[in-house]
């Protein structure tokens, strides 16, 4: 049941053309960008579900899904795409709020500063602390468990 409530949670955001474009891009290892934004959605969903925690779950999800969508295949330095684990969050940002209309203060934290401790621009939002981990979680688990 907990997994048929998780899909139903994310239909809306992932049944968007741009978003299944992630498919396509590489993120870690042999894992997509798409898989990945799943996996760490996943993550936070399971972990507000076992905390109980007064979060709003559609929200934390939304901006897992989002943190990672820039929409290009970093791995392609010649065009462009040079530090991007410093620049990625920005272009997320922007494309989120162009397919997906105005996002929360807690989405927006979320998409912008998931890539703390690399950048020096830490989480304002304990969902933004909450998603950055599970973000880091799911990049070894990219890894290691092919």
């Amino acid at each position: 049941m907990e997994l048929l409530d998780f899909i139903q949670l994310i239909r809306p955001i992932i049944s968007k053309q741009n978003y299944k474009s992630m498919k396509k891009f590489r993120h870690h290892a042999n894992r997509s960008c798409y898989y990945h934004s799943i996996k760490v959605a996943y993550l936070v969903y399971k972990h507000c579900q076992k905390k109980k925690r007064k979060y709003d779950t559609l929200e934390i999800v939304k901006g897992a899904l989002l943190h990672d969508y820039y929409l290009y295949d970093w791995h392609n330095k010649n065009e462009g795409h040079r530090l991007h684990g410093f620049r990625h969050p920005k272009f997320a940002y922007k494309n989120a709020l162009r397919d997906y209309g105005d996002l929360t203060k807690i989405e927006k934290d979320i998409i912008l500063h998931h890539m703390f401790p690399l950048v020096i621009f830490f989480p304002l939002t304990k969902q933004g602390y909450i998603v950055s981990y599970y973000d880091k979680v799911a990049s070894l688990l990219d890894y290691f468990h092919r």
